[in-house]
């Protein structure tokens, strides 16, 4: 299992000994815990942080061609599943995990976007913990590779990682890329950008 930092990228073929089939995209990450005596008094403080993760297909030229999120958690070709929205980011592990058959993806998808944006407005200030897997699904839950996300600030969105088809191998590249918008469709001109 290798760690990235911020803009590296690395082959899932390669990292992984063998061409991937299916994956599981796991995010999570946690609200801030709140520091201070008064903070202590109050129950020691972190309060609830509502992301949502999202997944947004795209073609050579950096067009949409499917967004899946918490409104929409199966794409058109049902080889992308989200299995649901957590409310809190309370907990270890992973908050949202998105599916993803790689062998079944149209064949006009060139790039995969793996997002989080904050749909009431909470920023990134208020965010800690956050992280992206990639777990190879088709042969149990072996982790390929994580990106943690080290970097806070006032933005409600990021790209936080992209997969990109190169011949019959797809590259996994860390982004952290802060992007606008509460939701998917504000971030879109951000995500073409760092990706074409």
């Amino acid at each position: 299992m290798i760690s990235l930092s911020k803009n590296q990228a690395i082959s899932l073929t390669k990292t992984a000994g063998k061409t991937l089939t299916k994956i599981a995209i796991g995010l999570g990450w946690d609200p801030i815990k709140k520091k201070g005596f008064l903070s202590s008094l109050l129950g020691g403080g972190s309060s609830s942080i509502d992301l949502d993760a999202s997944c947004v297909l795209l073609d050579s030229k950096g067009n949409a061609i499917d967004t899946i999120w918490f409104n929409k958690l199966k794409s058109n070709c049902g080889s992308v599943i989200h299995l649901g929205d957590n409310l809190t980011g309370d907990g270890d592990g992973d908050d949202e995990v998105i599916n993803i058959n790689l062998t079944a993806l149209p064949a006009n998808v060139a790039h995969i976007a793996i997002t989080v944006n904050s749909f009431s407005g909470q920023t990134f200030n208020e965010v800690d913990n956050a992280f992206c897997r990639v777990v190879d699904s088709a042969s149990g839950s072996k982790e390929i590779c994580n990106y943690k996300l080290t970097e806070q600030g006032a933005h409600t969105g990021i790209l936080l990682a992209s997969l990109s088809k190169q011949d019959n191998d797809w590259i996994f590249k860390a982004h952290g890329t802060p992007c606008k918008g509460r939701v998917i469709d504000d971030m879109l001109s951000d995500i073409k950008k760092a990706l074409i």
